[in-house]
């Protein structure tokens, strides 16, 4: 059983989440039709119904994370060890005890930000996190400090490489979400059976730095608490050829985040534009705001060449 201390908390985050989720499906109907979108495309034998059940309870979801992240953001690191159980915890530590550094690679499935924050905890030594910066600057300042509280280091995408490459060397814990990608730096990976670009940079760097991948996925489960699910380290294939393997093993990392996102659907970020480089078609309104933002451009520069 949990405590009563834990388990207010937990109680609250539901029903506040499910209040806020339930609010901003209401309210944001551009979000909700790229959710609707984006399962139908994943999962073509759903009826409508499943579509608008899981519909519902994804914002549910994005409301009790948000909740859960700020009730966090004051937690000491005991009691953010007693709201979190790992699954799969022998998995972890076996991995810690090589020498070639560890590869985390996750989601935005769950609440991969208290994930992140737990996982310096439980390991007790700082892992080197890769984050998109968040455009907003006293948001990504916030956000930045709750990353790091507990020793994580935090580096931006953009030019990140050699970092991560000399943590690993020096046999440290790199953890990335990678379940989005930029078009100019991805790979082309199947996901829930259709191309889309993919992050090369953890299978890149686990042929270049011999380091183990390790799947982690911080879930919520049906009665509110987050648990830590370790799966194995991925087995990937070598041949020799640097491209074909770093091809290979992307897709086995893919392979990896989607079996988790079938298995709690509801928890993943549906309403990013996952497919957008390469059906298109998908988000209508995303293509008309770039030819608006296109033909824009294109005036402002005939104007001033005039």
């Amino acid at each position: 059983m949990l405590s009563k201390d834990i388990d207010r908390p937990i109680k609250r985050a539901l029903l506040l989440g499910r209040i806020i989720g339930t609010a901003a499906y209401l309210a944001d109907a551009r979000h909700r039709r790229i959710v609707r979108r984006n399962l139908r495309f994943a999962f073509p034998d759903w009826t409508q119904a499943q579509i608008r059940h899981t519909t519902r309870h994804v914002f549910h979801h994005l409301g009790t994370t948000f909740v859960e992240v700020c009730q966090m953001a004051a937690a000491s690191r005991e009691e953010l060890m007693a709201r979190v159980k790992v699954v799969g915890s022998e998995l972890w530590r076996q991995a810690l005890a090589g020498d070639r550094g560890l590869i985390i690679v996750s989601a935005h499935l769950g609440n991969w930000e208290v994930g992140m924050q737990y996982a310096a905890c439980f390991m007790q030594k700082p892992a080197l996190g890769v984050a998109k910066k968040i455009r907003f600057q006293p948001l990504n300042n916030w956000v930045h400090r709750q990353r790091t509280r507990f020793g994580n280091e935090i580096v931006y995408k953009k030019g990140a490489l050699p970092d991560m490459r000399q943590a690993l060397r020096a046999g440290g814990v790199v953890a990335m979400l990678v379940d989005q990608s930029r078009r100019r730096e991805g790979v082309d990976v199947n996901f829930f059976g259709h191309k889309v670009p993919a992050t090369p940079a953890a299978a890149f760097l686990a042929i270049r730095c011999k380091s183990p991948v390790l799947p982690i996925f911080c879930i919520r489960e049906a009665a509110g608490r987050l648990a830590i699910y370790v799966d194995a380290p991925l087995k990937f294939e070598w041949s020799g050829d640097l491209r074909a393997d770093v091809q290979t093993n992307t897709q086995l990392i893919t392979d990896a985040v989607e079996r988790a996102v079938r298995t709690h659907p509801a928890q993943w970020l549906w309403v990013h534009k996952r497919w957008k480089k390469y059906y298109p078609h998908l988000y209508p309104e995303y293509r008309l705001r770039r030819q608006r933002r296109k033909a824009r451009e294109e005036r402002r520069q005939r104007r001033r060449a005039g």
